[in-house]
Order: C-alpha cells, then sequence, then structure tokens
C-alpha cells in the first residue's frame, strides 16, 4: 500500500502537467474555431476511436512497427558489436569514423530520397532508421567500453576471470548506462525519422502514407490522430525496451 500511495504521488504532478497542457490546447482549438487549423483534444479522441474500429487502422500501424522495429534492432546490433570491434581494435573506429560523421550529418529527407534509389518503399523505413541511429549507439557504446575500470580489468586477468563474467562484472555496470541513453535517444529518432520517410516513400499500408493522405485531404483530426498514435508507440516502445535491458542486466549479473 505504501509502494502504491509513494508511486501515485510522484505521478501526481505528471498528471497534471499533462492536465494543463490539454487544457491549454482545448483553449487555443476554441478560440481559433476552425478545426482545419487546430483540432480539440476531444476530437482526436474521437477520431482515434473511430480508426480503431477499422482493419486498415491496425494494419498500419502492425505495418510501420514492425519496420521500423527492425531498422531499431538492427542498429543495436550492429552499433553494439562494432563498437566492441572498434575499442578492440582501433583501426575498424578509425575506418567507422567517415561514415558516423556522414549520418550524424545527413538530413533525413535528402537521404530518404537517395535511398528510394537503392531499396523498394517498403523497405525505406528499416533503412533510414537503422541509418540515424546507428551513430548514437555505435558512439554510445564505445564510450561506455571505454570507460571500464582498467584496474578491474588487470584483476580480472591475473585471476584468470572468464570472459562471461568480466562482461557481467566489469564491462556491463560500465556500459549500461550508456546503453539506456542510447535507447532513450534512438527509438524516438528511429520513429521520427521512420514515419518521416514513409510519408516521402509512401508504401502502401504505413502510418506516413495515412499521414499524407490526411494532409492531402485536410484531414486535420486524422492527421493529429495518427500523430498521436505515432507518439504513443514510441514512448511505449521505449519504455518496454528499457524494461527489458534492466532485467536483462539482472539475469547476466546473478549468472
Amino acid at each position: 500500500m505504501t509502494h502504491f500511495t509513494t508511486r501515485a504521488k510522484r505521478r501526481f504532478p505528471r498528471l497534471l502537467a499533462a492536465a494543463f497542457w490539454l487544457a491549454l490546447w482545448q483553449a487555443f482549438s476554441m478560440v481559433i474555431g476552425q478545426e482545419i487549423l487546430l483540432v480539440s483534444p476531444v476530437s482526436v479522441c474521437l477520431s482515434l476511436l473511430e480508426l480503431a474500429q477499422t482493419a486498415a487502422f491496425w494494419a498500419s500501424a502492425g505495418f510501420s512497427f514492425f519496420k521500423i522495429l527492425s531498422g531499431f534492432l538492427l542498429s543495436v546490433s550492429t552499433g553494439v558489436l562494432l563498437a566492441a570491434a572498434g575499442c578492440r581494435f582501433p583501426a575498424v573506429d578509425i575506418l567507422l569514423h567517415p561514415a558516423i560523421s556522414v549520418m550524424k550529418a545527413m538530413p533525413v529527407a535528402s537521404f530518404t530520397i537517395l535511398a528510394l534509389l537503392w531499396v523498394r518503399s517498403e523497405n525505406l523505413s528499416i533503412l533510414v532508421s537503422f541509418t540515424m541511429a546507428f551513430p548514437i549507439v555505435y558512439s554510445n557504446i564505445r564510450e561506455g567500453i571505454l570507460t571500464a575500470s582498467r584496474e578491474l580489468l588487470e584483476m580480472a586477468a591475473v585471476f584468470q576471470l572468464g570472459l562471461w563474467r568480466r562482461l557481467a562484472y566489469i564491462y556491463l555496470p560500465a556500459v549500461f548506462p550508456f546503453f539506456l541513453s542510447a535507447v532513450s535517444l534512438s527509438v524516438g529518432l528511429c520513429w521520427k525519422s521512420g514515419i518521416a520517410a514513409e510519408v516521402i516513400g509512401q508504401p502502401a499500408g504505413s502510418i506516413g502514407g495515412a499521414l499524407y493522405q490526411a494532409k492531402i485531404f485536410l484531414a486535420t483530426r486524422e492527421l493529429f490522430a495518427w500523430t498521436a498514435v505515432i507518439a504513443a508507440i514510441s514512448m511505449l516502445f521505449e519504455r518496454a525496451v528499457l524494461r527489458l535491458a534492466g532485467r536483462a542486466r539482472r539475469r547476466l549479473e546473478e549468472t
């Protein structure tokens, strides 16, 4: 009961802040009085309920989710492996540095247009989300590996500690905060860049395609509703990944 009360006290200020912004949004919508310019939160909720009753809504949400999830997982796995290789072999880091610098500086729109020459539109969001998230994962994981205690590593070598235990007790505690930071930053970026790629590439049955159609037909209610869906999926996915990462860390430390 005490734990529940503490959690409720922590969440209450956040709920008040959310209520404030929703009220402000509602007030601005009422002052403007034109839903084509700014719809109200109530209208967005009603539009969401209408969309949720259609099979096309769930198909589009599932399509975009799995494509962007694929790009995110690819960026995480590749980033972790190459960061480890870059720390072990400095030549790898030197070789990757120009490519990562270009990825960081490249605008999403221009890269998306270029990527359309190389991949089909239905796979565009995978490539774009991977390209935008990979530099963040690589840089954070590499920094975390380099912060691992040299003294502990030397001690592990003296006592001939196995690779698995070195990972669990030395590298993981050093890398984990950097990994959380990378995930927190890259998840949102994956969704932003992935949906932007879909808006440009127009793959059939995607959230980006639905956004573009809503814009063409001036369906502002649907435009806001799909935007709310994107934000909700992104936040929920980020929380799920962070929780899974925390559980994986605890299990690894227990072995």
